[in-house]
C-alpha cells in the first residue's frame, strides 16, 4: 500500500481549515483512508515541518499526490464539485507529434504523449509533480518494467518528436544532472553503482538495442525506462511540459498519463484543461492523447440498499456518489442511478466498486448492526479438530513439530525413496519455477527427511512429526485431484529405534480408543514389503481389517539420498481412515 507524505500547512491550505490530526484522521477513515503523524529523522538538525502520513489503496492512483488527496476531500466534504477534465487541440491547431519507429517493437513498442501548456511550479508543486511520478513508478508502472514516464520542458525542444530503438553504442547524450555526454553503455556503467537507478537497468541492458526518444533536431528527451535528458530538465521557470510514457502495456501507459495530466492540470492557465498530442504507429495510423475517458454507469438503488444494509433514496444515493468524484443522478423515478466514472476513477472496475463507495460515502460508522436472517452456526470441521487434538498429544510424547512445504522435487517422492513416479499418482505442476517445486508432495516423509538434513547438528535424539495434507490424482473429484490429511514421525538417532516409533503408534490408537486386536475389530501391524522401508523391518498398519499407513525403518539408500548419515525409523498413516 503506497503511502504519501503531505505537509500539514500546506494540506490545510487546500483543505481551507486547520485540523488536529485526531479530526483529520476520523476525515480519513471517512473517506476510506489511514493517518499518521511523521516521525522526526534522527540527525537531521533543524526539526522539519510536521507531516501527515497517509495511507494509499494500491488503486486509487488519484490519490498518490496532495492535489489528488485534496480535491478528493474537498468534493467529499462538498465544498467542490469534481471538476471536469478536458483534453483539447492547441490554439495554433497543430498537435505535438511523437513517432513510433518499428524497431521499438524489439524493447518498448507503447508511446503516448500530450502537453501541460501554461503551468505555473511552485518549489512545492515542483516536488509533488516529481514524487507522484515516483510513486506511479513504483506501483501501477511496477518499478518502470511496465511504463515509464518522461517530463520534458517543451520549449527547450523542438517537435515533431521520433521514438526510436537504436543500438547502445548509437544513443549518446547529457543525462540529467551530469555535465558530459555519455554513451548508452557508458550510461549502464556509470549508474551501476547508483542505487536510485540501479534496479532499472535489467529492464533493457541485455536487449540487442536501447529505446531513446528525440526531437527533429536530434536532441535526446530520455532513454526510457533509465534516464532523461538534461537539456529537457523541468526547473521552477518551466512553463509548458511535454509529457511521453513509453511502455510494454498500452493499457497501463494511458492510466499513467492520464493521472499526471489531470493532476497537475489544475496549474495551467485554463485549470484541467490539457493539450492533446498526436502518436503516429509503426504503420502509420494516428491516435490522439490523452483520452481522459467519461464512461456511465447504472445501478439498481434497491439492490445497493440491500447489500450494503441501508435504505435510501436514489436522489440521496446520488449524492453520496457525487462526493466520490462521480458525478450521478437519480433516473426512473429514482429506481436507479446515473453515475459517471471519470478518467480520474480506473479504480472502478464494476458495479461492485460503486457499491462500495456508497458504502464508504455513507460512512462505515453509520451502518447498524443487525442480526442476519440466516441462522447458521459455525464448527470446526472434525479433521482438523482432531488434528488439532492431535498435534498437542504427540508434542506430549517428547517429538517436535514441523512444517514443510506442499510442494516438492520429482525425486523427493520418486527415486529418493526407491519408487517408480509414475505409481505415485502426483499431481505435476505444469511450469514449475524451480526443480524443488515440481509436484505435490504424495507423501509428508520427504519434507520432514529434509528437515533433519538441515537439523543434523544438533543434539541426538531429532524425533520429528507433521500433520498436513498430501495430494493425490483422482478422476473421480471435480478438480481431478484429492487431499488426504496424513501423520508422520520420524526418530534419528545412533539406533533405529523401532520400538520408539512403534510406541507412538499405540499412543496414537489409545487416544482415538482403537483397542489393538487381530480378529478385524481394532487395530494391528503386520509384515510388509515397501521398497522404502528396510526388508524384513517394515509392516502394515490395519484399522478393521484396512491398511492406513506403514511404519519401520528407513531402508539405507533413502537416508543416505537426503544427506543423513545415522539410522530413522518412521510412521506415516493416513488421518482420515480414523475419524
Amino acid at each position: 500500500m503506497p503511502t504519501v507524505a503531505v505537509n500539514t500547512s500546506e494540506l490545510f491550505q487546500v483543505l481551507g481549515k486547520t485540523y488536529t490530526f485526531e479530526e483529520f484522521d476520523d476525515l480519513c477513515f471517512d473517506f476510506g483512508l489511514e493517518a499518521e503523524v511523521a516521525e522526526e529523522e534522527e540527525g537531521q538538525g533543524e526539526p522539519t515541518e510536521e507531516q501527515f502520513k497517509i495511507d494509499i489503496p494500491a488503486n486509487r492512483y488519484d490519490l498518490l499526490c496532495i492535489e489528488g488527496i485534496g480535491r478528493g476531500l474537498l468534493v467529499f466534504l462538498e465544498k467542490m464539485k469534481a471538476p471536469r477534465y478536458k483534453a483539447i487541440p492547441p490554439a495554433s491547431g497543430a498537435r505535438q507529434q511523437l513517432k513510433i519507429l518499428p524497431a521499438t517493437a524489439q524493447v518498448r513498442p507503447f508511446a503516448v504523449a500530450a502537453v501541460l501548456r501554461n503551468i505555473k511550479f511552485t518549489e512545492d508543486r515542483y516536488k509533488s509533480f516529481i514524487d507522484l511520478q515516483d510513486k506511479l513508478h513504483q506501483n501501477i508502472c511496477r518499478r518502470r518494467t511496465l511504463v515509464a514516464i518522461g517530463t520534458h520542458d517543451l520549449d527547450t525542444i523542438q517537435g515533431p518528436f521520433v521514438y526510436d530503438a537504436k543500438q547502445p553504442k548509437d544513443i549518446k547524450f547529457k543525462p540529467l544532472g551530469q555535465t558530459k555526454e555519455y554513451t548508452a553503455p557508458e550510461l549502464m556503467e556509470l549508474y551501476a553503482g547508483d542505487s536510485h537507478l540501479k534496479p532499472y537497468l535489467p529492464i533493457i541492458q541485455d536487449k540487442p538495442v536501447y529505446p531513446v526518444i528525440y526531437d527533429s533536431k536530434g536532441v535526446v528527451l530520455s532513454m526510457p525506462p533509465i534516464i532523461n535528458g538534461e537539456h529537457t530538465k523541468i526547473t521552477l521557470n518551466t512553463k509548458n511540459v511535454f509529457i511521453e510514457c513509453t511502455a510494454t502495456d498500452l493499457t497501463k501507459a494511458k492510466i499513467v498519463l492520464d493521472t499526471v495530466v489531470t493532476m497537475f492540470s489544475q496549474y495551467c492557465a485554463e485549470p484541467f484543461v490539457v493539450e492533446q498530442a498526436e502518436v503516429i504507429q509503426p504503420d502509420g495510423t494516428s491516435v490522439i492523447h490523452p483520452e481522459l475517458p467519461y464512461r456511465f454507469d447504472t445501478v439498481d438503488v434497491e439492490d445497493i440498499n440491500k447489500k450494503i444494509g441501508i435504505n435510501i433514496t436514489g436522489e440521496e444515493m446520488a449524492r453520496l456518489l457525487s462526493k466520490m468524484c462521480m458525478e450521478s443522478e437519480a433516473i426512473n423515478g429514482g429506481k436507479n442511478v446515473k453515475v459517471e466514472i471519470p478518467p480520474t476513477r480506473r479504480d472502478v472496475l464494476h458495479n461492485c466498486d460503486i457499491w462500495e463507495d456508497v458504502a464508504i460515502a455513507y460512512g462505515f460508522n453509520n451502518l447498524k448492526w443487525t442480526i442476519p436472517n440466516t441462522n447458521t452456526i459455525a464448527n470446526q470441521f472434525p479433521i482438523n479438530k482432531l488434528t488439532d487434538l492431535m498435534r498437542g498429544e504427540i508434542c506430549a510424547a517428547g517429538f517436535t513439530e514441523v512444517l514443510t512445504f506442499a510442494l516438492c522435487s520429482r525425486d523427493d517422492i520418486a527415486d529418493k525413496l526407491r519408487k517408480d513416479i509414475k505409481q505415485t499418482q502426483a499431481v505435476h505442476i505444469s511450469n514449475p519455477k524451480t526443480l524443488s517445486f515440481q509436484v505435490a508432495r504424495t507423501s509428508l516423509l520427504p519434507g520432514v527427511l529434509r528437515t533433519l538434513f538441515h537439523n543434523k547438528s544438533l543434539p541426538l535424539p531429532l524425533k520429528l512429526f507433521e500433520i498436513s495434507d498430501v495430494v493425490f490424482k483422482d478422476s473421480s473429484k471435480d478438480v481431478g485431484a484429492r487431499n488426504e490429511r496424513h501423520l508422520v514421525a520420524v526418530n534419528y538417532n545412533k539406533s533405529g529405534g523401532f520400538e520408539i516409533i512403534h510406541g507412538l503408534l499405540d499412543r496414537i490408537m489409545q487416544l482415538l480408543q482403537v483397542a489393538p486386536a487381530t480378529d478385524g475389530t481394532g487395530y494391528c501391524i503386520q509384515a510388509a514389503e515397501d521398497s522404502t522401508y528396510f526388508p524384513g523391518r517394515c509392516a502394515d498398519i490395519l484399522v478393521k481389517g484396512s491398511s492406513i499407513g506403514k511404519l519401520g525403518v528407513l531402508h539405507p539408500d533413502v537416508v543416505t539420498a537426503f544427506d543423513l548419515n545415522l539410522p530413522c525409523a518412521a510412521l506415516e498413516i493416513n488421518l482420515e481412515a480414523l475419524q
